[in-house]
């Protein structure tokens, strides 16, 4: 049987299973390559695992929806990369899981966010986002203040990145509940705004 493409067009199981593998093929010759570039697998010079503060923060980064408006991936256009910095490469990144990469962009890219800003800049605007950038559509979250950063899952947490090749410390993982008492779920969410984006800085400088 001749293998046509009006047979192919009648034939609509047929058709389905042509289409996947010529999917899986494709999805094969992108992404295997990739597990065997060292710029992809291993991570940039000095670039270290979140501590409990930081880790805790990107949870409610994630939580609180922050990726669906900022990305914190900086496309190699120069546009891009004039407004927000070096653009992004995927060795500043080996220790997140899941990655924030994304094209949706309502506010600005928040990946070289890390250093630009103090604290209290971080704090105010969080609160009232208006108070520092006027024509910011960015709620508040003032509760963030008062809520106490969650110590009680970290370590699990932890230990379960270092399953996955975070190369966490049995002594970080043991200090994590301190590294939290006393802290609020904003002072998590700075923290980790803080960080991002200054391993390749850092290597720069």
């Amino acid at each position: 049987m001749k293998l046509t493409h009006d047979l192919i067009e009648r034939n609509q199981g047929l058709m389905v299973v042509l289409i996947i593998f010529v999917v899986a093929v494709g999805g094969l010759v992108e992404i295997v390559p990739l597990s065997f570039m060292k710029t992809v697998t291993e991570p940039v010079a000095g670039l270290k695992p979140y501590s409990a503060l930081q880790l805790t923060g990107r949870d409610i980064y994630i939580r609180e929806g922050c990726y669906n408006c900022h990305s914190q991936m900086i496309r190699p256009f120069r546009a891009e990369v004039e407004r927000y910095g070096h653009y992004s490469t995927a060795g500043e990144f080996v220790y997140d899981h899941p990655f924030q990469w994304g094209s949706k962009r309502t506010g600005p890219d928040l990946h070289r966010v890390g250093g630009r800003y103090s604290d209290e800049w971080h704090r105010i605007h969080l609160i009232n986002p208006r108070e520092v950038v006027p024509e910011s559509n960015m709620p508040g979250y003032p509760w963030l203040a008062r809520v106490p950063a969650n110590a009680a899952d970290i370590e699990a947490k932890m230990r379960a990145l270092r399953l996955v090749g975070v190369p966490y410390a049995e002594a970080e993982i043991k200090a994590a509940r301190a590294e939290l008492q006393g802290r609020s779920e904003m002072d998590a969410l700075i923290a980790y705004l803080q960080v991002l984006g200054t391993a390749l800085k850092n290597k720069a400088n």
